[in-house]
């Protein structure tokens, strides 16, 4: 059973937070060669290309960066919301808050991730090795920036960078307290605090960022989340820096596998199709950076991350004949927690060093990472009146001990051509102990070698040219690799990528568009989408398509930004689901917004659409309409929802703002699993923002 956080251990960690946090965790995120005499070395990337040639030439892939800005300008209540808005990725959302992360980028499945989600830079997915990845997502009031990087770039990071990286870069408050407040429908209400301060010389800051939010939540799935975030820093006088970030982290969400019988969806019902099942997160976090200048051409920076996050998921059997017969689920009394911690220990360094390489213009990184991950899994068997307390009849101990060295270097051509090769080997060993099987273990090991180089040209000031192929894995977590105790001789899931693409502005318009190819010698199938799929090499598939984003500059404060994600083949090319497309990875998804801004005021309405999608691998069309089939399977039918945004700064310090969400009250399915996942319905978000 889970408890809560009480009065006096929030007490003792708003105590902590005032003594101990961080210089931003640059140290090791994005693109952070190009070197900064700050106390926080932020990401510098050019989306809209113009004459910054020298940081141009160390894009070899794409990348978009949302800033904060424009995150205010969505009002997002998750990071989902923003991700849904960049081309390549597609969501798979299971409620309105994104509390686990379902999202697949370029045609791969948005049920099984194959991307890495970092938090400035470390990874915070719970199991990279041992799984599963999706049940923390980081809470968008953190966040200050995402970036995402595709292609060969993404070669810096890994393990699991088939899709690329997703990067959520985290507020540093300023000097004074910003205090911010909404609500909105479903009785939803968030209150956000910032908070810093900085000594005269800069040299040291600290800051926290602090929410607590509720909401009865659409189709009465409630939660009740707190998050609290703390950072300070200081810099030497020995040109080093130190900074430290802690955080907490608690969610308690009436969620669940279950949805909709079909019945019930298209009768238009909007219960809870599972009122008692609840899903428990919470999650401690530090990370301790160091940058080192050792001259003016070599730069050391090194982070020490720790994360524990426990993860209580109670949900209650169903009587499948009673369910069927009422066209809706009917539980019995019988309840599951199916319980799992997850605990990480990490230590990443690079070394930066710009240097001449035969008399050309170069700079190199060397990394080399080492990761602890362990995985506490029980299941605990109860019923309703016990108050989740029963009889534990699976405890096993997943672990996974890696090693990950990186080298690559940026070698310049002349001054519009560069070139980038790189080489990152992840070793790896997997043990699983069954503690209720007399501590039966197994165990298992795989090392990969990824070789990639990316280029890029300037065209002229306005235009560049850019692409790469690099070699990408994804491990196969414990249970899959170990499954039944035995080493299932799985290799990691290997893909080889390519992406050419072309990127400017002129005038009023800027542009980019990139083609991508991923070929997939061994894709694990581990049953995300189905249960019933074998937990093996899936074997080969095939990933291609292009990626389109246009800016228009209309004047009087109007412009348009669209983008458009067209994959005519995401496909199984061998096995038993040769010829069949993957599940949840849609042909076709698109965004538009028609933005406004004079002075004072902002506003815009936006657009996205996503095409239909399958929900299982065989690629059944029909939707089942009884409980016994699971619903696993049938194809989603497309839809496009609108949203509308504005705000308004009373003063340099007052903003006030609002949304409509799903302006037309688009009813559409989102997803598929134990029932009818539905996206939420019309909702009304109103808020206010004051600094002092």
């Amino acid at each position: 059973m889970r408890t809560k956080l009480s009065r006096s251990s929030l007490a003792v960690t708003l105590a902590l937070i005032s003594l101990n946090t961080l210089a931003q965790q640059e140290t090791v995120a994005i693109d952070d060669s190009v070197k900064r005499q700050t106390i926080m070395p932020t990401l510098e990337v050019i989306r809209i290309v113009g004459d910054a040639v020298p940081v141009l030439l160390e894009q070899t892939g794409t990348v978009v960066v949302i800033d904060r800005k424009q995150i205010e300008r969505i009002q997002p209540l998750s990071t989902e919301d923003i991700l849904r808005r960049i081309p390549g990725i597609n969501i798979k959302s299971e409620e309105e808050t994104a509390i686990v992360s379902n999202f697949g980028i370029r045609g791969l499945s948005a049920s099984e991730s194959k991307s890495l989600m970092l938090e400035d830079g470390v990874p915070v997915a719970p199991g990279l090795f041992v799984g599963n990845d999706r049940y923390f997502n980081p809470r968008i009031q953190r966040v200050e920036q995402i970036e995402v990087l595709k292609g060969s770039a993404s070669l810096r990071y890994g393990p699991s960078t088939i899709g690329g990286v997703v990067n959520y870069q985290t507020k540093t408050p300023d000097d004074g307290v910003k205090l911010t407040g909404r609500v909105g429908s479903f009785n939803m209400q968030e209150v956000s605090v910032e908070a810093g301060g900085k000594t005269v010389s800069g040299d040291a800051f600290a800051g926290i960022v602090a929410t607590h939010a509720s909401s009865d939540g659409y189709m009465d799935k409630d939660y009740e989340m707190t998050d609290l975030m703390a950072k300070a820093g200081v810099i030497f006088s020995n040109n080093q820096k130190l900074g430290i970030k802690v955080s907490r982290y608690e969610n308690d969400a009436n969620i669940s596998y279950r949805g909709l019988l079909l019945g019930d969806y298209q009768a238009g019902a909007d219960y809870n199709p599972a009122p008692d099942d609840y899903f428990l997160t919470d999650r401690t976090a530090f990370d301790i950076n160091h940058e080192w200048s050792l001259s003016s051409q070599a730069t050391l920076k090194t982070v020490l991350y720790w994360s524990e996050m426990s993860r209580d998921y109670w949900r209650y059997n169903v009587d499948t004949a009673a369910s069927d017969a009422a066209g809706r689920w009917v539980y019995t009394d019988a309840l599951t927690g199916n319980n799992r911690s997850f605990d990480r220990l990490g230590l990443e360094t690079r070394l930066s060093i710009d240097h001449n390489l035969f008399g050309l213009v170069s700079s190199s990184e060397f990394g080399l990472r080492l990761m602890q991950e362990e995985a506490n899994d029980t299941r605990i068997r109860a019923v309703r009146s016990a108050d989740r307390t029963g009889l534990n009849d699976r405890h096993r101990i997943d672990s996974a001990d890696s090693v990950a060295g990186y080298a690559q270097s940026r070698i310049e051509l002349n001054d519009r051509f560069a070139v980038t090769p790189g080489l990152r080997i992840e070793s790896y060993q997997q043990q699983r102990v069954d503690l209720t099987d007399d501590n039966a273990t197994a165990k298992t090991s795989n090392t990969e070698y990824l070789p990639g180089v990316g280029v890029t040209y300037n065209l002229s000031q306005s235009a560049q040219l850019y692409g790469g192929v690099y070699r990408a894995f994804s491990p196969a977590s414990n249970g899959v690799a170990l499954d039944g105790l035995t080493d299932q001789n799985l290799d990691g899931e290997r893909s080889t990528n390519y992406e050419l693409g072309l990127r400017g502005k002129q005038g009023a318009v800027n542009y980019e568009i990139a083609a991508f190819l991923m070929d997939f010698s061994n894709q694990v199938v581990t049953g995300n989408s189905n249960p019933n799929l074998s937990q093996s090499n899936g074997g080969k598939t095939e990933h291609h398509g292009l990626e389109v984003m246009l800016g228009y500059q209309l004047g009087g404060g109007f412009s348009i930004d669209s983008n458009a994600t067209w994959v005519p083949t995401s496909e199984f090319t061998s096995g038993d689901n040769a010829g069949n497309r993957l599940p949840y990875a849609p042909k076709f998804i698109a965004n538009l917004a028609l933005n406004y801004q004079q002075e004072q005021l902002s506003a815009a309405l936006s657009a996205h659409h996503r095409g239909e999608q399958y929900g299982d691998a065989s690629n059944t069309v029909d939707i089942p309409t009884d409980a016994a089939g699971g619903i696993w399977g049938g194809l989603m039918p497309a839809y496009t929802v609108l949203d509308f945004t504005a705000q308004y700064h009373l003063a340099d310090n007052v903003r006030i703002f609002g949304a409509v969400k799903n302006l037309t009250d688009k009813r559409y399915i989102t997803g598929l699993r134990q029932g009818i996942y539905v996206g939420p319905e019309r909702s009304f978000e109103i808020g206010v923002s004051y600094g002092f």
